[in-house]
């Protein structure tokens, strides 16, 4: 059996949670079955880059990472997600923002 190979030193049990349940999240990347979704074939792709979802439920991986349940809209799947796969939209910084501008308005539309 191959070893679980860890992408960094950092615990991320050590701090909180860096997002809420029910926070509106959209994915960093696309996400392919590696297995671990029943009912579809290893790399089949579950989540696009872009799609957006909400955090219903937060579990850990390896006493290191927190995993992110995230219900995605569109499709209706639930997938775990990492943090670093993920970006908020209910909590965007200030200067994220401003750099929107006017586009900003439209985080509303994307539910």
């Amino acid at each position: 059996m191959a070893d679980i190979v860890r992408d960094d030193d950092e615990v991320e049990l050590a701090g909180p949670p860096r997002f809420e349940i029910g926070e509106r999240v959209a994915a960093r990347i696309k996400v392919r079955n590696d297995g671990t979704f029943g009912g579809r074939d290893i790399g089949d792709v579950l989540v696009e880059r872009g799609d957006v979802g909400y955090v219903r439920s937060i579990g850990s991986f390896l006493q290191q990472y927190y995993i992110y349940t995230v219900e995605f809209v569109a499709s209706g799947r639930q997938v775990g997600m990492r943090a670093k796969e993920l970006c908020t939209l209910d909590h965007l910084p200030p200067e994220v923002l401003a750099r929107l501008g006017e586009r900003a308005g439209q985080l509303d539309d994307l539910r």
